[in-house]
């Protein structure tokens, strides 16, 4: 296995040693047998290398490495009745029968990167097509006024001169299908670069070839050989390199656009045709000038339509998850808020829904990241055959999706909704190597004006109905509450509330046998009051305080209360918590902007905090608030991954961060309070919230 692995280098080694003695023989003025043999044995050597890659790597199909090995028989027997004649027969006459042979190869070598470009790029590849085009104007500019043109003046023989323009058109048609084939999208794996320098060799020794012809200086035996042989050797060890049967694997990577080297090569192409017209009109050759203003216009096209192109991909990056190929989050809120302002305008109906993945967190745990990105992609399939045409549908969270009905009608939402969960959970999905899992979706729904007049409303409402669902068993579905923006208080709110702090408690009690939560809750309920802060905003301060660390019920216990240091895939999960608990916060109506609070809670004054990297006023004053006294709070009681300190040194720490991690107002009227003794100390838990079951999504 081994061996077949590495034969390609062991191949292009021993090639490149024959390559040398031919060129020792022709040195030595050895005999003329010795020399055919050797150079056919170089072109010979390359097709039957082509064919046994097809029998060991069996490509799929096969019939693309077929036409470019028996283009290369071809070759290869063009070769031997070149040197024959040339060597043994002492008959350098052209054109001759080898000649027929080298062109008859261009047909088949054509057809088979023409095939394998079709199974690289099955759907439109404009990008590199337009970039072929515009280098291939450019050689086709080149060929003209320095290879068609004399070769069609000289005076020679017809079957000369027709040889002489048969191989600049080859080289043409082959030049073009082969930057095709080396800037279109798809993967490049070692065969393709070796492939791609056969293909150059070739154009190369070809063009220069038809000028040594044309000028009567050419010579068999000189440096052009080198290029043919070494052409050829690469040839036959791309079809050896293990990944020759990748070179016609479909494309699934999206297209970043040009790279800097793509871009400055066009650009030089480009400004290959005025330079061409400076250096005819300096020669004082005008008859050539419309060719070359032709050129010029065609190159100009090219690029106007390449940017055009570049503007288009650069926008459906902007819009579209790489992973699943749905509309991003930012795009479905842009369209959310143009459908509401139409809404508003033409007393029509929209809904919105949205959907979480039921239990994703332990498909994650059981097969990984790879195994939960395959899940995400075959949900995002079933839900994009689940809506209908004019819907819109987007990734909106690591494993919520959401849709956006336009025109909906009373039961239209209902309907899709339950279209959309029948979808997914209608089958297991195929994780790999015969693995499968049972997934379902919970799904809350919104409709305009029912359930909220703006596009914030709109989710928020959705959001709860989702929360609600998860609550009454997932796998199901749940519709947002009539006028519940229009009550202070709907019901079930403080019941729900209930809940959040249930959950609280329990995460502290994973932490530390002290209250956490609670703590925090009082404690920034008075720095608020200490700084002056209207009533809504000691409010959202003390309820934050007391919730803020909601969120890690979604994360794995283990994590919390691991010892030792965070791996980095822990670290993602822990930095999600503060969008976790916001989320949760958000289904609960009256609290959106204690959800806020939570979300930014872990910002830093510096900017260098998370989820968002907010810095100074553009982080809420009452989450700066939260943030001091989670961490006094955290500092004086025993973790897992620290032992308590003492007030004095968490004192300390606190004006050691003092207008770094922390806002400096906030930290002097905390540490007010501390001096006046009105804080207290960390009270024990009860015993209920060191027990008890968690909930994840």
């Amino acid at each position: 296995m081994r061996a077949s692995r590495w034969a390609w280098a062991a191949y292009l080694a021993f090639g490149l040693l024959v390559v040398v003695a031919y060129y020792v023989a022709l040195a030595m003025n050895a005999p003329a047998l010795a020399r055919v043999l050797l150079y056919s044995m170089v072109s010979t050597s390359s097709a039957i290398a082509v064919m046994y890659g097809c029998y060991r790597y069996r490509p799929k199909p096969m019939l693309p490495w077929l036409l470019l090995g028996f283009g290369e028989l071809i070759y290869a027997a063009a070769d031997t009745s070149f040197y024959v004649t040339h060597y043994i027969v002492g008959d350098t006459s052209y054109p001759a029968l080898a000649d027929v042979f080298y062109l008859s190869h261009y047909p088949m070598v054509v057809a088979g990167l023409v095939l394998l470009i079709r199974l690289r790029t099955p759907g439109r590849d404009l990008p590199g097509l337009l970039d072929a085009a515009l280098l291939a104007v450019v050689a086709g500019m080149l060929s003209w006024l320095y290879l068609l043109t004399p070769t069609a003046q000289a005076q020679v023989p017809t079957l000369a001169k027709v040889a002489s323009l048969a191989y600049p058109m080859m080289d043409l048609a082959m030049f073009a299908v082969a930057l095709r084939l080396i800037l279109g999208a798809g993967r490049r794996p070692m065969a393709f670069f070796l492939l791609s320098t056969n293909l150059l060799a070739f154009l190369a020794a070809d063009s220069i070839y038809v000028l040594q012809q044309l000028s009567g200086t050419y010579a068999a035996g000189n440096f052009l050989d080198a290029i043919w042989l070494t052409g050829n050797l690469a040839l036959g060890a791309a079809a050896l390199h293990p990944t020759m049967s990748r070179v016609g694997e479909p494309t699934k990577m999206v297209d970043p656009g040009p790279g800097p080297a793509r871009i400055v090569a066009l650009c030089a192409a480009a400004l290959i045709a005025p330079a061409t017209l400076l250096v005819e009109h300096s020669r004082g050759a005008y008859h050539d000038i419309p060719v070359i203003a032709v050129a010029c216009g065609l190159l100009f096209l090219l690029t106007i339509a390449r940017l055009a192109v570049l503007v288009g991909q650069q926008r459906w990056l902007a819009i579209t998850d790489v992973l699943t190929r749905l509309r991003t989050r930012r795009y479905f809120e842009a369209r959310l808020a143009t459908e509401v302002a139409h809404a508003h305008r033409s007393d029509s109906r929209l809904a919105v829904l949205i959907a979480d993945v039921d239990h994703f967190k332990s498909i994650n745990d059981a097969y990984g990241h790879p195994g939960g990105d395959r899940v995400l992609v075959e949900i995002a399939t079933r839900l994009r055959h689940g809506i209908r045409q004019e819907d819109v549908l987007s990734r909106y969270g690591g494993e919520e999706f959401a849709v956006l009905v336009r025109g909906a009608g009373a039961d239209d939402p209902l309907v899709i909704a339950e279209r959309l969960r029948r979808k997914v959970s209608g089958s297991p999905v195929v994780i790999g190597d015969g693995t499968s899992v049972e997934v379902t979706i919970s799904v809350g729904t919104a409709t305009f004006p029912l359930h909220g007049r703006s596009p914030d409303e709109l989710v928020m409402a959705a959001d709860r109905a989702l929360y609600a669902a998860k609550c009454h068993g997932r796998n199901r579905i749940d519709v947002g509450p009539a006028d519940a923006l229009t009550n202070g208080d709907p019901a079930g709110t403080a019941g729900m509330i209930d809940y959040l702090q249930h959950l609280a408690d329990l995460v502290d009690g994973w932490l530390s046998g002290r209250e956490h939560g609670r703590a925090v809750g009082r404690w920034a309920e008075l720095t608020a009051i200490e700084l002056g802060l209207d009533s809504d905003s000691v409010r959202h301060a003390a309820l934050a305080g007391q919730l803020h660390d909601v969120g890690k019920i979604l994360v794995p216990k283990e994590i919390w209360t691991k010892a030792s240091q965070l791996s980095d895939e822990d670290w993602q999960l822990v930095r999600r918590h503060p969008e976790d608990g916001y989320r949760m916060l958000r289904a609960v109506p009256g609290l959106a902007g204690t959800a806020v609070v939570v979300r930014q809670h872990h910002e830093r004054f510096d900017g260098a905090g998370y989820p968002d990297g907010l810095s100074g006023g553009r982080i809420r004053i009452e989450a700066q608030i939260v943030a001091v006294c989670d961490s006094w709070a955290a500092m004086l009681a025993d973790r897992p991954y620290h032992v308590a300190r003492t007030e004095e040194q968490a004192r300390e720490e606190l004006l050691r961060c003092r207008d770094g991690q922390f806002d400096p107002d906030v930290v002097d009227a905390f540490l007010r309070l501390h001096d006046a003794g009105r804080l207290g100390a960390l009270a024990q838990l009860p015993e209920a919230a060191r027990t008890g079951q968690s909930w994840s999504t």
